[in-house]
């Protein structure tokens, strides 16, 4: 009966050391791919930066250029 236990226990054992060793697999893929999201948001956050900068000048151009087209049919 002992003998029984103890080879029920074992295979319980193994079978929890083979759970760990699969969910720490798993958390190293998840890792990994957190890591690359991460990075990939942070490069489209450097491109919205850059683009809005964009935006803005080009706003602040046509601004100007609409303030400069109202002067010349002011003047006519």
């Amino acid at each position: 009966m002992t003998l029984e236990l103890l080879e029920k226990l074992e295979s319980k054992i193994q079978n929890a050391v083979d759970t760990i060793s699969l969910l720490q697999m798993e958390v190293e893929e998840l890792r990994e791919a957190n890591k690359g999201l991460t990075e990939k948001a942070e490069a489209l956050a450097a491109n919205n930066t850059k683009l809005t900068e964009e935006h803005q000048q080009w706003q602040s151009r046509l601004s100007t250029l609409v303030g400069k087209i109202e002067e010349a049919e002011q003047t006519m």
